[in-house]
């Protein structure tokens, strides 16, 4: 039986959670031809959801206070959410990856120096690295990346140097070494893809924890400037007007809680088949 097909039968709430990144995938793909009115034009404010629009066509979510659709807007949210927090998540991987790696391998100074520079981050609160870097350089897709690497990282390096030292110890490696292989190739050929399955896991887990800080950055007016379309953005517009019209933020909540919940199970199941495997 092939893992995919173990996968499915073993676990089918990996199945849910690879349907639902699979379907937010395809919403931010396929957005300009699936939201059915102009995510920034204002039509009739505060539409209750299933309202007719004046000209034509359903407000199948209501609208907001400047009378823009809902749903476009959360269909349209849904690119740089789920973009933004793929592309943070692989730069810090690609910082953390390449760092954890030489403090495990190399060790002595190497290792003192990044181990230290790692800590130092880590002393202070993750969403406080994120509002610093976001006030002192500006809310923009460039820095709200930025912004997660920099927080992101040094706890990615922390797992991958603790991997990367047990593997370094290793007969195969030795073995490579005595053959006088050079250490990146040991490093890319004989560490790195034994330390995969579990990085795999932790970074579908990192995407939901970027996608909740951009939401969180929305809501506290340092994500993307507006009128981007930003589901944390959307819930901190609606707030105010949240008991009387509460379709202004549960549906960008549900968004997010939706894409979480997805990559949350997509994770437990790659986990579980690891273990199999």
């Amino acid at each position: 039986m092939t893992p995919a097909r173990r996968l499915m039968v073993l676990k089918p709430s990996a199945m849910i959670g690879l349907f639902l990144v699979a379907g937010w995938l395809l919403v931010a793909a396929l957005a300009p031809w699936l939201a059915p009115f102009d995510p920034l034009t204002s039509l009739t404010p505060l539409a209750s959801p299933g309202t007719h629009a004046p000209g034509g066509g359903i407000f199948w979510l209501g609208t907001d206070l400047l009378g823009r659709d809902i749903l476009s807007r959360v269909i349209y949210g849904a690119r740089p959410v789920v973009g933004l927090s793929v592309l943070a998540t692989s730069t810090a991987y690609l910082v953390g990856v390449s760092a954890g790696l030489a403090a495990g391998y190399f060790r002595g100074a190497t290792d003192a120096i990044l181990s230290f520079l790692a800590s130092v981050v880590l002393s202070f609160p993750v969403l406080v690295l994120y509002i610093v870097v976001i006030v002192a350089l500006g809310a923009s897709y460039a820095n709200v990346v930025l912004a997660v690497t920099f927080g992101s990282a040094p706890a990615i390096f922390r797992i991958v140097r603790a991997i990367a030292l047990d593997i370094a110890g290793r007969d195969y490696v030795a073995a490579s070494q005595a053959q006088g292989e050079r250490a990146h190739r040991i490093l890319i050929q004989d560490i790195l893809p034994n330390a995969a399955p579990p990085l795999l896991v932790d970074f579908c887990l990192r995407i939901g924890y970027s996608a909740i800080t951009i939401g969180a950055l929305g809501f506290l007016g340092l994500g993307l400037p507006p009128p981007t379309p930003d589901w944390g953005g959307m819930v901190a517009e609606g707030r105010a007007m949240a008991l009387a019209f509460p379709h202004l933020v549960i549906f960008p909540c549900l968004a997010i809680s939706s894409l979480v919940v997805g990559l949350s199970l997509l994770a437990d199941g790659l986990n579980a088949e690891g273990r199999r495997g």
